[in-house]
């Protein structure tokens, strides 16, 4: 029996230009903002508790290099972007001035060149294409943590280390810690503790070679990094901190863990035992070898502690409408598809707060849901 979804609200993307990002739900209960970038700018539009923008707060970042040519974060006062490029960590004010920066190893793999800017290799054809790292803010917006490409300029970790993982003061950008990631990245991503400003999860995608998961811990002093073992896609983290959804880099295993990596007993859940086939795609017997498979997104995450938001998109989008779901890790209700007023557009992202978002099929907005079902409050 599906869940009815009812439309919570709908937020208008800040930036109608057909280069633009996809809009996102950025920030925890109270300090939520919606963001969004182009290749010009990062919009940060701070959002009420009802998803409605809060008049006279947009805040615009001018963007050192166009948005392909890496990734950005907005601190959680919407008072300053960092962006993580090709070749270096840039904090930028809203004025366009350069807070700081940590220059690094250049992400295109075959450059060993120490850049002093981007405009060294702004028209090179085979910079168009780097790999590359990310960053993130400390719930609190006092740290940002980096993964980069080694070296820095002061020299590597030790001669193995190909990316490093930094902790930096967001003030004054001085580098408080480094440690070996223990990866050769595609790309990456951040996920904060909510409630801990000291804990970071990096999710590090390697294309097909694996996804390795690292999670941190600095104590003002020192960088503990935990490897975690297997290769799992770090999706969320939940409302108090002490669980994390993974998905295998196969997307065939979903599960919950705690925040040092380690999997909460009973609470992992393999595709091909839980989700029904989709409804339009051919039926086979078990020995049929053409038979559909279907398998879990890279997406999703905590509706609320006990909650998660799932798709199946990417297995779906061959046979027809796709489908999400809500799945009780209590137990009491299991898996249940997602009932939406009409077609759901991509995947959804969780809120935390017993709402979850989507993209409008156009892009020009996202849509906040929750199960109609349920009395939660946002």
């Amino acid at each position: 029996m599906s869940v009815p979804a009812r439309l919570r609200a709908a937020v208008p993307a800040p930036l109608s230009s057909p280069e633009a990002g996809p809009p996102q739900i950025a920030g925890l209960p109270g300090r939520r903002m919606l963001v969004q970038a182009s290749d010009e700018e990062v919009v940060a539009r701070p959002l009420d508790d009802a998803f409605a923008a809060v008049p006279g707060a947009e805040v615009r970042f001018p963007a050192p290099w166009p948005r392909r040519r890496g990734t950005w974060e907005v601190a959680p006062d919407a008072g300053l972007a960092v962006f993580a490029g090709v070749h270096a960590v840039r904090a930028v004010e809203p004025s366009g001035a350069t807070r700081w920066e940590v220059r690094h190893g250049c992400w295109y793999g075959a450059c060993r060149e120490m850049h002093e800017s981007y405009e060294e290799y702004a028209q090179e054809r085979d910079h168009r294409y780097p790999d590359g790292g990310s960053v993130g803010f400390s719930a609190d917006g006092k740290l940002v943590w980096a993964h980069v490409r080694g070296p820095l300029p002061e020299g590597e970790l030790n001669p193995d280390t190909v990316d490093e993982w930094l902790v930096i003061d967001a003030g004054d950008g001085r580098v408080l810690a480094r440690g070996n990631a223990e990866a050769a990245a595609a790309g990456s991503f951040h996920l904060p503790h909510p409630t801990d400003p000291r804990r970071m999860g990096l999710s590090i995608g390697e294309g097909q070679d694996g996804a390795p998961l690292r999670l941190g811990d600095w104590d003002g002093e020192r960088l503990d990094v935990t490897y975690v073992e297997g290769d799992l896609c770090l999706v969320d983290v939940s409302p108090s901190g002490e669980r994390l959804m993974t998905v295998s880099h196969d997307q065939d295993q979903l599960s919950v863990r705690d925040f040092d990596g380690r999997l909460v007993e009973g609470l992992e859940w393999d595709a091909e035992s839980v989700l029904p086939p989709h409804p339009e795609a051919p039926s086979g017997d078990e020995d049929d070898e053409d038979e559909a498979p279907v398998y879990w997104d890279w997406a999703g995450g905590f509706v609320d502690e006990t909650t998660l938001v799932v798709s199946t998109v990417e297995s779906d989008d061959e046979w027809g409408e796709v489908r999400h779901w809500l799945l009780d890790t209590t137990g009491t209700h299991g898996l249940r598809p997602i009932g939406y007023p009409s077609p759901p557009s991509g995947q959804p992202t969780a809120l935390g707060c017993g709402a979850w978002a989507t993209t409008s099929e156009s892009g020009d907005a996202l849509h906040v849901w929750v199960a109609a079902e349920a009395q939660m409050k946002l």
